[in-house]
């Protein structure tokens, strides 16, 4: 097993006892809360008369059934609306601090954590969904956890967990331009595979890693789960402490920042650390990819032929054979030209600030295809905020996107936010399986928000490297930004 890692460690540091069943109690640093997960935990505590341990250490926002459209109330779903509700009944019973619809800070759970300077390195952060492996950008260990898990979490601020292995993925070289940090991470599922993380966390390091801004190492982590590991971190350095030192957290308060980044300083695997295994992934060759199938791993370089189910594997041929014919896509052509009808920026992998400045310096100044719905759905209130101030709602208006309120969207599809029949979705979320997004016939092709731009434009998937991007001017790259 790994010794000395930063997963050694800030495991050891949260260790209350050895279970015997032989996992470990963990004490839980942040636990978030969300309105689709948390009401039968709180139910379950109800029942047994049991009080939330430690509600300083819970936040919760809502996120997932929010409409981004009409927010009146109650919401025309009634499902949506009964979750919401008891939402609100269980965090004001709780005193729990709740990013409430009405408050200007709501936003997807992935967002307003980091945003607000909760997630801090050597932490243990854990939500009731996948993607909270999100916040190990921050040197952090964050788990998804299920509805029994979020029970014992309120009642006793801690987590039965079992230790995994590290993987150490070093990403070499320098990214081209046009490629971002969701090609990385999409190009590591590709060749770790969906299930090759199994048993694993992933610590993401090396140079591309090391000269990624924070939204693009939660990207990376975000979609750690889509490559099968049970969790993913980054290093803490000078990037994460120049970005909390101007959040709430810190902002006004330049004492406890200086004070906990000398601990935070620690939070890092020792220059004797062990690895259970090291894989290698050379930037250089990166470029911008898009999938094909219906896994994150079946992707492809922009420029590259589609495989041919013969080529792989022979467990593997068949799953390529039913995902091609759901595509409908042609092995031996590229990608490029595919057309969309939908483009959907958005997501708790790709739907911050600089998210939004990627996708506007694509469109600025032009128009989307008449044949897509394009639609533009900021991570939180405070981002879209920021991008209101700098203009990026217009850039996107005038070009034919709707600018929605923030929420999960089309992620998922457990709003009003879905596909329609077999249309296609050129979409910067994190998951292509069928129905994902709402229907059973429609597609969806992961890529990042520079190329879902690129698709909007176009009518079909287009190598952004091709298209000239559009600067901001000086008053819009300069206006007061809020995380």
């Amino acid at each position: 097993m790994s010794e000395n890692t930063l997963y050694d460690d800030v495991w050891d540091r949260h260790r209350v006892r050895t279970l015997p069943s032989g996992q470990d109690q963990l004490f839980v640093g942040l636990h978030l809360v969300h309105e689709v997960t948390s009401p039968q935990a709180f139910g379950m505590l109800e029942e047994r008369d049991r009080e939330v341990a430690r509600p300083d250490l819970t936040h919760a926002t809502a996120d997932h059934i929010v409409p981004t459209d009409d927010r009146s109330r109650p919401y025309g779903d009634a499902a949506a609306e009964s979750m919401l509700s008891e939402l609100e009944a269980n965090v004001g019973d709780s005193d729990i601090a709740f990013d409430h619809p009405d408050t200007g800070r709501q936003g997807i759970v992935h967002v307003v954590g980091p945003e607000q300077g909760r997630t801090q390195p050597g932490m243990t952060v854990v939500c009731g969904d996948s993607h909270t492996a999100t916040h190990g950008a921050f040197g952090a260990l964050a788990f998804g956890i299920g509805t029994s898990q979020i029970r014992d979490v309120l009642a006793t601020q801690t987590v039965a967990m079992e230790k995994k292995r590290v993987r150490r993925v070093e990403v070499t070289g320098e990214l081209d331009d046009g490629v971002t940090a969701k090609d990385v991470i999409l190009t590591v599922i590709r060749e770790l595979g969906t299930d090759g993380g199994v048993g694993y966390v992933y610590e993401y390091g090396g140079p591309v890693v090391e000269a990624m801004d924070m939204a693009g190492r939660m990207t990376v982590c975000n979609m750690s789960i889509e490559g099968g590991a049970r969790a993913g971190y980054v290093e803490p350095d000078e990037t994460t402490y120049e970005w909390l030192r101007e959040t709430d957290a810190f902002a006004e308060d330049p004492e406890r920042f200086a004070e906990l980044r000398e601990y935070w300083e620690s939070i890092r695997s020792g220059p004797d650390a062990e690895y259970d295994d090291v894989v290698t992934i050379d930037g250089d060759a990166i470029e911008p990819v898009v999938t094909w199938g219906t896994t994150p791993g079946q992707v492809v370089g922009v420029t590259e032929p589609v495989p041919d189910p013969d080529s792989f594997e022979e467990g593997e041929r068949e799953v390529a054979r039913r995902a091609q014919d759901h595509t409908g896509v042609t092995p031996g052509e590229s990608m490029q030209g595919y057309p969309v009808d939908v483009a959907f920026v958005g997501s708790c992998t790709n739907a911050r600030l600089s998210d939004l400045r990627d996708a506007a310096r694509v469109v600025r100044g032009r128009e989307i295809h008449d044949d897509v719905r394009g639609l533009v759905v900021p991570g939180s209130q405070r981002v879209a905020a920021a991008a209101e101030r700098e203009g990026l709602d217009t850039v996107f208006r005038d070009a034919g996107f709707q600018w929605r309120a923030p929420g999960c969207s089309m992620c998922l599809g457990m709003n009003d936010d879905q596909l329609v029949g077999d249309e296609v979705c050129a979409s910067s979320s994190n998951r292509n399986f069928v129905g994902r997004q709402g229907s059973k016939e429609g597609r969806t092709l992961l890529m990042s928000p520079r190329m879902v731009a690129a698709a909007a434009v176009t009518g079909g998937v287009t190598d952004v490297r091709e298209m000239s991007l559009v600067e901001a001017d000086d008053a819009e790259e300069t206006a007061e930004v809020t995380r």
